[in-house]
């Protein structure tokens, strides 16, 4: 029963030499970059204090979930065990229900739950506990599953992006896609061709990929906030600013509430 706690015990080994830098830790720098995902998300659930407050407090919940994430991966790529890794695909598996509960929007929801949030989240809970538990089982299920929650959820990205009359907005959409593209090649790069960056003793593509895939996941979440309110609280005004400067849009994004403001500008 304590074999999927031994180190080495996961079936997964990423391009990256196992204990070439430290001796206690399987994939130093693998290990290393899941730092963003605990250093930036409370930042990120101070600057929404007011998106808690006035629309919906579950989006800290989302902050949260991704610092799970970044212990269970930190845990994975230091052990290489299998319970690390089922814990790490797990942790995403939960991120995806919780923004797809929170930002799916209110529109395409089916008949059978009559335009009520609450009764959709539920009903959306029961299938991931089913794929926990098949994961626990055949982890190759949860794989799959992760390879294919991400397509929808760009997808339906890009359809709200159409909608939005902010340019703001819209330039940040489109630097998430940019970031998602460049955070995917790095993970195929990984996986498929990593004799080839062993040559070029670069074998750290997926160290890249978790710095890359958190920025697009936040800026991610960042939006669908942003879309949710627009949709869901027509009453309140979300507008996209930028830490620690707001006219500097490569700092950290974020949504606060104003209040309607006649002769206010949304299109900034």
């Amino acid at each position: 029963m304590w074999k999927p706690f031994e180190p080495g015990s996961s079936p997964v080994d990423w391009c990256e030499g196992n204990y070439s830098i430290s001796p206690s830790i399987a994939e130093f720098m693998n290990t290393f970059s899941n730092v963003v995902f605990l250093l930036l998300p409370p930042v990120l659930m101070h600057l929404f204090r007011d998106y808690g407050r006035f629309v919906n407090p579950g989006i800290h919940v989302i902050w949260f979930l991704m610092m799970v994430v970044g212990l269970s991966s930190a845990y994975f790529h230091a052990t290489l065990s299998l319970i690390g890794q089922l814990l790490d695909e797990l942790a995403i598996l939960w991120v995806y229900m919780a923004g797809f509960c929170m930002f799916f929007p209110r529109r395409y929801f089916p008949n059978i739950f009559q335009n009520n949030r609450k009764w959709f989240s539920l009903f959306n809970i029961l299938p991931t506990l089913i794929g926990t538990g098949l994961a626990l089982i055949h982890p190759a299920v949860n794989a799959f599953a992760l390879m294919i929650l991400g397509i929808p959820a760009f997808g339906f990205m890009i359809i709200e992006l159409k909608r939005t009359r902010s340019v703001r907005v819209y330039r940040l959409g489109l630097r998430c896609g940019a970031i998602w593209i460049l955070a995917v090649a790095c993970w195929l790069n990984d996986r498929l061709f990593c004799d080839t960056w062993l040559n070029l003793n670069f074998p750290y593509l997926h160290a890249l990929w978790h710095l890359f895939i958190f920025i697009a996941s936040y800026t991610a979440a960042v939006l669908f906030a942003y879309f949710s309110v627009k949709e869901e609280k027509p009453q309140q005004i979300p507008v996209l600013r930028y830490w620690p400067r707001d006219d500097f849009e490569l700092g950290i994004p974020y949504v606060t509430i104003k209040s309607y403001i006649k002769g206010y500008n949304t299109n900034i």
